[in-house]
């Protein structure tokens, strides 16, 4: 990258240097920018967001870099909303820089302020992201950040991926230059130089975990167990990344191996789906580890994330998984995991298609139907000489297809879910079985049944999807004009 630019003679020669070659260092680790790259650097107007600032406006030139200004009004705070806003406006002018500003009234939000805040940030930075107006946003969080946000998540029960807490750069091209810095470099770089910055009065409000935590808890931490408490979260934190690093490439070629999704889609970096299928015993022969991480990728590939989620719903999936074959169900936040057989579907609770509630139309002869919630159609088709289908036995065998004798039926043919107490005589029965019993015997899973196709002429069944035409109208190598039912993938 050659070497890091002539810095001012307004700069303290003893220690901007060292922390600005350190953030370099930072940068270059974790190859957060590519030369020529838009950077759009947000800034609340607190010092951590300053400092960022100004020590990339100095390092901008090694990278050929093209800085903006983001600045987000909570609007929490009322005037002192505004005034920050107003600093942040005027300090990018000062640097000669363009000003984003965006405002949330996050106040609205049902969330928690904090969850909430975050949420707007980050849905501000994915927006200009996607825009085009920057490639990479460069957010201010420093080494004290990270040691407490570890024990935060520790505390609250997370496990290794948790503890990897705030990662140096993100898929959605979040960047972190400062996290090898210390708060306390960060207000010595600022009140050596003068630079002015605005400081938030809910940092010090004891309402929220993290100020608890930053003020009392580390500090009693350090004072009564471990001076370099800090730097040891921290380093906790970088142990846990590399950990997770390993394990993310061994998880997409697990999920790869053993996931079979439903109704996939893209949602901000990631693919998201509708439902997700897994063999409950793939997760019983894993070792206990891998299982878990399984488990939650299998969430969080539904879910879009893993909030809320934790140790004790990842326990009941696998105790899901390890009991005896059945049916079952677990609910998790946002999720419901259900256990049929030998399968398990992770869905969102509201993913069930209002279709799936049930559908009866007529059925034209010839004629095509989608099956609600399904990616198949059922196609009706007459064919008029009887040489020219299948004899019963290959009929029988194939469950994508099915002969009838027109002449046996009425003509007023309905395509319907199948419903509670239906049953007929399929070919090849000795008698008259329920479709659900019929259902148990295949292993059908119970999630694939509430949409599940019968035909019907009046009050007759002559044919449901899997297990074909009803022996009483089944066509035989005599018949006239035979009705063609087929299964189509769409």
């Amino acid at each position: 990258m050659g070497n890091l630019p002539k810095l001012p003679l307004a700069y303290n020669k003893d220690e901007a240097p060292c922390l600005l070659h350190r953030i370099a260092r930072t940068i270059e680790r974790y190859r957060m920018f590519k030369p020529g790259q838009k950077v759009g650097v947000a800034v609340s107007g607190g010092a951590d967001s300053v400092c960022l600032l100004h020590t990339l406006v100095e390092l901008a030139p090694r990278w050929d870099l093209q800085l903006s200004v983001l600045h987000l009004n909570h609007q929490l705070r009322g005037e002192e909303s505004r005034e920050d806003a107003a600093f942040v406006r005027e300090l990018a002018r000062n640097l000669g820089l363009a000003f984003m500003l965006r405002e949330a009234d996050v106040g609205a939000s049902p969330d928690n302020l904090e969850q909430a805040a975050r949420l707007a940030r980050l849905t501000f930075f994915r927006d200009v992201v996607a825009a085009g107006e920057v490639t990479r946003v460069a957010v201010g969080h420093t080494r004290s950040d990270q040691a407490e946000t570890v024990l935060y998540r520790f505390l609250r029960g997370s496990g290794t991926a948790g503890l990897s807490a705030i990662r140096p750069v993100t898929d959605e091209g979040i960047v972190r230059p400062l996290i090898e810095i210390d708060r306390g470099e960060v207000m010595q770089f600022l009140r050596g130089r003068a630079i002015p910055w605005r400081e938030d009065s809910s940092n010090a409000n004891p309402a929220f975990a993290r100020n608890r935590i930053r003020h009392r808890l580390l500090p009693q931490l350090a004072r009564e167990w471990n001076p370099a408490i800090r730097q040891t979260l921290a380093h906790t934190a970088d142990w846990a990344l590399a950990e997770e690093a390993y394990w993310k490439a061994e998880m997409d070629r697990l999920a790869a191996e053993h996931f079979t999704a439903e109704h996939c889609k893209a949602h901000h970096s990631k693919e998201v789906c509708g439902a997700l299928l897994v063999r409950a015993d793939t997760l019983t022969d894993l070792p206990l580890a891998v299982a878990r991480r399984l488990v939650r990728r299998a969430l969080e590939v539904v879910k879009a994330d893993l909030l809320g989620i934790d140790f004790r719903h990842v326990a009941e999936v696998l105790e899901l998984a390890a009991g005896p074959a059945g049916t079952g169900r677990v609910q998790v936040p946002e999720l419901e995991i259900r256990r049929s057989f030998e399968w398990l579907r992770v869905s969102r609770r509201n993913g069930t298609p209002a279709a799936m509630a049930g559908y009866r139309w007529a059925a034209t002869v010839p004629g095509t139907l989608q099956v609600p919630g399904t990616d198949f159609t059922i196609c009706l088709e007459l064919i008029e000489k009887a040489e020219t289908f299948e004899a019963p036995e290959s009929v029988y065998n194939n469950s994508e297809l099915g002969c009838l004798d027109w002449r046996r039926l009425s003509g007023c043919l309905e395509l319907r879910n199948w419903k509670a107490g239906d049953q007929y005589q399929p070919l090849g029965s000795t008698g008259e079985a329920k479709i659900k019993t019929l259902f148990q015997r295949a292993r059908i899973p119970v999630w694939e049944r509430a949409h599940w196709p019968v035909l019907t002429d009046g009050d007759c069944i002559i044919w449901a999807r899997h297990f074909g035409p009803a022996a009483e109208f089944v066509a035989g190598p005599g018949s006239g004009p035979v009705l063609q039912i087929r299964e189509v993938a769409l």
